[in-house]
């Protein structure tokens, strides 16, 4: 029979959910994440502060392990505080940050330079759906790194500590959720943005990284000649253990001086979040269009 006569009539069988489509995408993006070995080898080297915590947490709660292995004031001293999961926190998010450089590029990266955003988004798949599916494989395998060994850590002390210590400090399990939430939120939208805009893994990921620390040099630079606090709104470190102090209600570590708003310090990081994803709207389309 002949092309012309056949009749081709719209497809009327079951469609897929949209959530699924989306559940896809982040699957095959976890499995690009975890099938290197580079990627594994990290994971393993970011979870060791947080066996080395454990280690302390046990200590702290069991006088007599404690006085076995240690001697003199370094038993006395050692206690379960605010401070002591501020540090965890500190170290996590920041290992999250390298891991962020490492991951971030192999999801998008990848897809830009074998020019399969077309054909990817030629399927029943919206530019929203394919940015979320991303989105979701990578928060998820930040959050490994940052808050569920934070509080897996803290109900460990819920459990060994004295009673009525869960009570007296349930600031920190909540600062330490919201304050990791936050920086991996952002470190997702930075690392998905920077890394659609260039097409080789290894310079995405020095590139992410620089877009931590070179603004801090400028906003350091202009808070020196300007006297002025507001220039350290650009040092992404200091805002974040800022705001991660006052979320974990520690003893505040920076100068009264330098001090900034809690309001400020969310709108910079919710500015950072709208670039990012302006930066995304632009760059991840059906077509790419090569000027002659």
């Amino acid at each position: 029979m002949s092309v012309y006569k056949h009749d081709y009539r719209a497809y009327t069988g079951r469609v897929t959910p949209l959530w699924s489509r989306v559940v896809v995408l982040a699957r095959y993006g976890l499995n690009e994440i975890w099938s290197s070995k580079i990627t594994i080898g990290l994971f393993t080297l970011f979870m060791l502060p947080s066996i080395v915590f454990l280690v302390l947490i046990y200590l702290a709660n069991n006088p007599l392990a404690r006085m076995l292995i240690l001697h003199g004031n370094d038993a006395r001293d050692l206690a379960v505080s605010p401070v002591f999961f501020l540090v965890l926190l500190e170290i996590q998010c920041w290992a999250a940050l390298i891991f962020t450089a490492w991951i971030a590029p192999r999801l998008i990266t990848f897809d830009l330079a074998d020019n399969a955003l077309p054909i990817l988004l030629s399927h029943p798949i919206s530019r929203f759906g394919y940015v979320l599916g991303k989105f979701a494989a990578l928060f998820l395998s930040l959050s490994l790194v940052t808050w569920m060994p934070c509080l897996l850590l803290f109900t460990y002390q819920s459990f060994t500590g004295p009673q009525g210590w869960v009570a007296a400090n349930l600031r920190i399990a909540s600062g330490m959720f919201v304050g990791s939430i936050l920086w991996i939120g952002m470190l997702t939208f930075v690392g998905l943005a920077l890394s659609s805009w260039v097409k080789w893994r290894v310079v995405a990921s020095g590139i992410i990284i620089a877009a931590m620390f070179v603004p801090a040099g400028v906003g350091g630079i202009a808070s020196a000649i300007l006297r002025t606090r507001w220039g350290f709104l650009l040092n992404m470190p200091f805002i974040m253990n800022e705001l991660w102090q006052k979320m974990l209600g520690t003893r505040q570590l920076a100068h009264p001086e330098n001090m900034l708003p809690v309001p400020a310090i969310l709108t910079v990081i919710a500015c950072t979040c709208l670039l990012c994803v302006a930066m995304l709207n632009a760059r991840i389309r059906a077509r790419e269009v090569v000027r002659g």
